[in-house]
């Protein structure tokens, strides 16, 4: 298992993260309650992780979260390519996002991120 990084990334559809708002907690997307775990990515997994799940979506918000915050439900499991990717067997607390913001589509339909770690 790798080290637990400071900061772990979730790309939300906006409708479902308002839900979570208005809850306080964040139970997951469809694909993460198939999957039985909430499906993350740290920064440099990040932009291959929009390209790949959400191409072309628009009204996604980008949320930061601290996987210190998580405790032992945040395992890191291998994934795409064997890379290790943080997996939380949980919901997700609000209590641990750090920051959101909206990920917006440039005019050729690529999303802009801000400058993260």
């Amino acid at each position: 298992m790798s080290e637990t990084p400071p900061v772990i990334y979730k790309i939300v559809d906006a409708a479902l993260w308002q839900e979570a708002a208005e809850t306080g907690v964040f139970m997951g997307a469809a694909i993460d309650l198939q999957d039985g775990y909430i499906h993350f990515s740290t920064a440099s997994q990040l932009h291959e992780t929009a390209r790949r799940h959400f191409s072309g979506k628009d009204n996604l918000v980008l949320v930061a979260v601290d996987g210190g915050a998580l405790g032992d439900k945040l395992v890191f499991e291998p994934s795409r390519g064997g890379e290790d990717f943080p997996h939380l067997y949980a919901p997700l607390p609000l209590s641990a996002v750090l920051w959101e913001t909206p990920l917006t589509l440039d005019d050729d339909g690529s999303h802009q991120f801000p400058e993260i770690a």
